[in-house]
């Protein structure tokens, strides 16, 4: 790698939802740091797949909102309020009616719910501007999305993407502003609707992003798709009765044509870090890998260190699978499984100081590991002492950080290789 220019040090970061949080705040309070997140929004749980099938051709917002929330620091009035907008859950039973009701209350201070007052004028205004224009096409099919359980913040995203006639990207900006973001949030592609599809090796089909996501059997994940359509019910129990090769082709053909949203790339380009931050791989990273010219925006930076983050836990959709397998599953997706192009310049591996089984494995010989993925490997007890199972994300950033300017230095760390 070549020296670092002068100025900023400019960081690019694939997030999903809560898990590199931690690092991002982090990184959004170290001086001379600025940072991109790079996002997807094949979400599609509970509230948000219900909102996505009220609005065909609408990504899912969830983790875009998540990712407004890092900056937030709750002892402030006004930024508490605001994380509480982001956050709000609707109880059951809450009707259009009274999501008007709520959207009416927020326009001034006086007649805000408590946790609301503090509101800055000028997100107060864009908030319920937003609202109110997802109310207006609520009014139009007041049955069609059951409120219950939605997050207010995604239905201020919801009503900034009809706003915006229904350009996806164009809502992730304009909320970006309404929350006073300094992380410049980008989606990784055009904002095109897909919707993300696993198969197993057992010809399990993982039929959108919650059930990626949810407890599982442990048979390996093969394929990703991002799919023109959701796949139904009836749709996936007729493919799982199909041989995995059939499966595999019939999804193929299914394929939505997915574009690189180019600001993605050209932060990619410009990095002088590039983080593969934590999060669930098959839902919340590698979809993101797979978007087309993100692995050559990479590739092309040849002055940037490149940092894959190792979870400090295991998810259901990577189960067993040790601290390399995960570098070895994230270059396999971005094109480079030798790492020849030197994809990945270092992995940050979170060793714990007693043995745990729900942390992905390490290998006693790492070098060979290293060796073998052509990375350099980070290892250090990176859980945070005063949340059991959380990473400690400060000390993560600064490590990362480091490696920005070269000066992985801390004695506590255990270099590999």
């Amino acid at each position: 790698m070549t020296k670092r220019r002068p100025g900023p040090t400019r960081v690019a970061m694939f997030s999903g939802g809560r898990g590199g949080a931690g690092i991002a705040r982090r990184l959004l309070r170290t001086p001379g740091v600025r940072l991109t997140l790079l996002v997807n929004g094949y979400d599609n749980g509970l509230s948000t797949g219900a909102l996505r099938r009220f609005l065909p051709g609408m990504l899912g917002p969830s983790d875009f909102r998540k990712n407004l929330l890092p900056h937030l620091d709750p002892a402030d009035p006004a930024q508490a309020a605001l994380f509480a907008v982001l956050e709000h859950r609707l109880p059951a039973g809450t009707a259009p009616r009274d999501l008007g009701d709520l959207a009416g209350a927020l326009a001034a201070p006086e007649t805000s719910p408590p946790g609301f007052a503090a509101l800055p004028r000028r997100a107060r205004a864009a908030i319920t501007r937003d609202l109110t224009a997802f109310l207006r096409r609520l009014e139009e099919d007041p049955d069609g999305l059951d409120l219950a359980g939605c997050a207010l913040g995604n239905l201020v995203f919801a009503g900034a993407y009809l706003r915006a006639g229904e350009d996806f990207n164009a809502a992730v900006r304009s909320c970006a502003r309404t929350f006073a973001t300094p992380a410049r949030l980008l989606n990784v592609t055009d904002g095109g609707d897909a919707h993300l599809v696993a198969l197993k090796e057992n010809g399990r089909l993982l039929a959108d992003e919650a059930d990626i996501v949810a407890p599982q059997d442990a048979a390996r994940i093969t394929d990703l798709f991002l799919l023109r359509r959701p796949l139904g019910p009836a749709q996936r129990d007729e493919l799982e009765t199909l041989p995995v090769q059939r499966i595999r082709w019939v999804l193929a053909r299914r394929r939505a044509a997915v574009s690189a949203n180019r600001a993605a790339l050209a932060a990619l380009a410009d990095a002088d870090l590039i983080v593969y931050g934590p999060g669930t791989p098959h839902s919340s990273l590698l979809p993101s890998y797979l978007t087309p010219g993100v692995a050559e925006a990479i590739a092309a930076n040849r002055a940037a260190a490149k940092a894959f983050v190792v979870n400090i836990r295991e998810d259901h959709d990577v189960q067993g699978m040790s601290a390399p397998a995960h570098v070895d599953l994230a270059l396999s997706y971005l094109g480079d499984p030798g790492n020849e192009r030197r994809t990945v310049t270092h992995a940050v591996c979170h060793r714990p100081r007693t043995g745990r089984p729900d942390v992905p494995a390490m290998p006693g010989d790492i070098a060979e590991a290293g060796l073998r993925t052509n990375t350099q490997w980070i290892i250090a007890d990176l859980a945070d002492p005063g949340r059991p199972g959380a990473r400690d994300g400060a000390r993560t950033a600064d490590l990362l950080t480091g490696l920005a300017a070269g000066a992985a230095s801390d004695p506590a760390l255990e270099p590999a290789g």
